[in-house]
C-alpha cells in the first residue's frame, strides 16, 4: 500500500468553498478535496474564509486565504485597481516557499490568479496547476515570466488543452469528475431545467426562449451572479414560461434535475468543461447544449444533443428528440466519462510523477522545467503544439 500524500490545494479566492456552490469551480475543488481525503491523503485546502468542505474527514484541513483591506483600495491612477487577491496569494506563496517542503509533498493550484504560477519557481515542492479557463492575458504573462519553471499543467478538456498548448507546449488533459452518489438517477418529469450561475455569459435567457418554443415549462436554479442582468433579462421572462427556484444546495438541486425531462445548457463563451452537463447526465437527465468549448466532448447522441451556438430553434427541436432517450443510458454516459474516481486517480498519478521527478533532480532550490507526466489512466491525455 502506498503512503498517503501530503497535498496542498490552492482554491480560487472569490467565494468560499462550501455549499451551496457559487459556481462549478468551487464545486470541483470541494469534491476533489473530499475525494482525496476519503482515500486517506492528508489534504490542506487554502481557500476563502468561510470555506467548509465538511467535518467528516479529519485528514482534510482548511486554512483561510486572507485579503488585505488596504490592498483593495483604488490606486490613484485612472482605472487602476489593486486587487486584494494579490495580497492573499503573495502571502500564501511566501509561506509555501519558506515552509512548504516540510509540510507538503505536492501543491495543486486551482486559482485563476497569476501569482502562484509566477512564483512557482521559488518553491521546493512540486506544483501542479489545473487551468480551468481558456487562455487570458494575466495567466499567459505569468507562464512566460516563469521561464519554464511554473510547474506542471493540466486542463479539463481537450478543447481547453488545445487552446493552452500554444502557450505551454504540452499539457495533460484530466476531465472533471463528480461524485455520482450525490447525483442519483431520477425519474424524470415534464419540466425542463437550467442550473448554474445566472450571468449573461451563461445565457439562461436563451433557455427560457427555447422552453417557450417547445411548449415546456423551465425551472431555473442557481446563484444570481449579475443582479442587473437578472432584473433586466430574466425576471421579465418569468411566469408562465419559467420560474426561478433560487440558489439550491446540492441535494435539492440533484432532486430538481432528476425530476426534469431535460437540462438546457446555454453558454455564450467557450465553457472549458461544463460541470452542469456531467451532473445532469448522472441524474439520467438528457442534455441539450450549445456546442461551445469542451461540452461536445461530454455529450453524445445517447445522452443528449449539441446545437449551434445561440440557435434557439435548434435547441427547442432537440428537446423533443432527447426526452425519449433512455435515462439509464444517459446515466451510463456519466459513469463512463464523468466519474470522480477516474479524475482523482489521474491526478494522483500526476502527483506521484512530479514528486518522483523532483526527487530525481535533487534540486533544493528551483523547480525544473514542467514535467511531462505519463499517466496510466486513459482519462489523461497530452496535447502538444505542432512541430
Amino acid at each position: 500500500m502506498t503512503a498517503p500524500l501530503r497535498i496542498a490545494l490552492i482554491a480560487p479566492n472569490r467565494f468560499p468553498i462550501r455549499q451551496p456552490f457559487a459556481g462549478g469551480l468551487e464545486a470541483h475543488v470541494w469534491h476533489l478535496a473530499r475525494a482525496l481525503a476519503r482515500l486517506g491523503h492528508l489534504v490542506t485546502l487554502f481557500a476563502a474564509p468561510g470555506s467548509e468542505p465538511g467535518p467528516e474527514y479529519p485528514s482534510l484541513a482548511v486554512e483561510a486565504l486572507t485579503r488585505s483591506n488596504a490592498a483593495a483600495q483604488r490606486f490613484p491612477l485612472p482605472g487602476a485597481v489593486i486587487e486584494s487577491d494579490h495580497h492573499a496569494y503573495l502571502t500564501l506563496m511566501a509561506e509555501l516557499a519558506q515552509h512548504g517542503a516540510a509540510r507538503f509533498d505536492v501543491i495543486h493550484n486551482h486559482s485563476l490568479h497569476q501569482i502562484p504560477i509566477a512564483l512557482a519557481a521559488r518553491l521546493r515542492t512540486p506544483m501542479v496547476t489545473t487551468l480551468h479557463t481558456p487562455p487570458f492575458t494575466w495567466l499567459e504573462a505569468a507562464i512566460a515570466a516563469s521561464g519554464g519553471r511554473g510547474g506542471t499543467f493540466a486542463t479539463v478538456s481537450r478543447h481547453t488543452g488545445a487552446a493552452w498548448a500554444r502557450v505551454i507546449g504540452e499539457v495533460s488533459v484530466v476531465p472533471n469528475g463528480i461524485d455520482l452518489r450525490g447525483w442519483p438517477m431520477g425519474p424524470g418529469g415534464q419540466e425542463l431545467v437550467w442550473f448554474g450561475r445566472i450571468t449573461p455569459e451563461k445565457g439562461p435567457h436563451f433557455a427560457i426562449e427555447a422552453a417557450r418554443r417547445c411548449g415546456r415549462h423551465l425551472v431555473l436554479a442557481g446563484p444570481i451572479g449579475n443582479q442587473d442582468y437578472f432584473r433586466d433579462a430574466i425576471r421579465p421572462r418569468l411566469g408562465k414560461a419559467a420560474t426561478y427556484a433560487g440558489h439550491l444546495d446540492q441535494r435539492q438541486l440533484a432532486a430538481l434535475v432528476g425530476h426534469s425531462a431535460a437540462a438546457l445548457v446555454t453558454p455564450l463563451w467557450d465553457e472549458p468543461y461544463g460541470l452542469v452537463v456531467a451532473e445532469a447526465l448522472a441524474c439520467g437527465t438528457p442534455v441539450v447544449a450549445f456546442a461551445r468549448g469542451g461540452i461536445p466532448e461530454v455529450v453524445d447522441a445517447r445522452s443528449g444533443r449539441v446545437v449551434p451556438n445561440q440557435d434557439v430553434a435548434a435547441m427547442a427541436a432537440a428537446v423533443t428528440e432527447v426526452v425519449g432517450l433512455s435515462r439509464s443510458a444517459v446515466r451510463d454516459r456519466a459513469i463512463a466519462n464523468c466519474c470522480a474516481h477516474t479524475m482523482v486517480a489521474s491526478y494522483l498519478d500526476i502527483y506521484r510523477n512530479v514528486i518522483a521527478e523532483q526527487d530525481i533532480t535533487h534540486d533544493d532550490r528551483l523547480l525544473r522545467t514542467p514535467s511531462r507526466p505519463r499517466a496510466s489512466q486513459q482519462s489523461v491525455e497530452h496535447l502538444r503544439t505542432p512541430a
